[in-house]
């Protein structure tokens, strides 16, 4: 007898998630996807917001090693505005140091490199 409520092991159970821009690509298990994205969809007004941002956390996950659901216990304590700020300073560490997200700050290059830079 089948029910609804009873998981089926022959359906495969992931999710996956992937980010043309980055090349990303991750299948994950569908409880962690829907854990983060319903933290997420309760911080952010708007869905797109929500699946964004839970594309980001899987990236930093799968970038840094660190269990994706230790990194939503973390960032569960912040509202919205110091969760992108939490979430800049885990994208800065993948990415080049020349293109720093959330960084207000304009960098200067130096007096005798400046002279070569073309604006």
């Amino acid at each position: 007898m089948s029910s609804v409520n009873v998981s089926n092991p022959n359906i495969d159970l992931t999710v996956r998630v992937f980010d043309e821009f980055y090349g990303f690509d991750v299948a994950i298990p569908a409880p962690q996807y829907d854990a983060v994205y319903a933290y997420m969809r309760s911080v952010f007004n708007t869905n797109e917001a929500a699946a964004n941002f839970t594309t980001t956390l899987f990236r930093v996950s799968v970038e840094s090693g660190i269990n994706v659901m230790d990194l939503l216990q973390e960032i569960s304590r912040y509202g919205q505005p110091e969760l992108t700020s939490v979430l800049a300073y885990y994208l800065n560490g993948l990415q080049s140091s020349a293109t720093l997200l959330g960084v207000q700050a304009k960098v200067l290059p130096n007096k005798y490199v400046a002279r070569n830079v073309v604006p």
